[in-house]
């Protein structure tokens, strides 16, 4: 199964700001995240994942959290750590899984990558949540799309 992370990356690696993202809502970008990770299931923490409850995105939600918990929500699961998260996402039999947010979970994700596909959205922007850093030497950029007020990045890890 592939591992790929999805995110919005402002200029300044800024993806959030009090839970919400820092820039107005950009439709081309969530079209397009919202049609790649349709049919698959998504990682997630548990905060990203309660501030989507009303339209949660993916097949089935696994819930990254310390503390083990029931959801009102038929395709979430729980996960305790990274593994328990790759082998839950495993268990829909996907040929990919979704990392979605927020900051912490990206951060837990980034060495178990297959590659980032990254909203780069034009400006800086404050906020209080920010996209991991990684090193481009294990990274390459596979595709660029320039989009209105984005460019969205595809990269794999070599």
């Amino acid at each position: 199964m592939e591992l790929v992370s999805v995110a919005a990356v402002a200029e300044n690696g800024v993806i959030g700001r009090d839970g919400e993202l820092p820039w107005a809502s950009i439709s081309a970008d969530k079209t397009q995240y919202r049609a790649r990770i349709a049919d698959e299931p998504v990682i997630l923490g548990r905060r990203t994942f309660e501030s989507m409850l009303e339209d949660l995105p993916g097949r089935a939600q696994v819930v990254l959290s310390r503390t083990e918990r029931d959801y009102d929500v038929e395709t979430a699961v729980h996960a305790d750590g990274v593994e328990g998260a790759i082998d839950r996402a495993r268990s829909f039999g996907s040929d990919a899984a979704y990392v979605i947010g927020g900051g912490g979970i990206y951060e837990l994700f980034q060495p178990h990558l297959d590659r980032m596909v990254l909203s780069r959205v034009n400006g800086s922007y404050e906020g209080d949540t920010y996209y991991p850093e990684w090193d481009e030497d294990e990274w390459e950029l596979t595709s660029e799309t320039a989009y209105d007020r984005f460019t969205l990045e595809e990269w794999r890890r070599r």
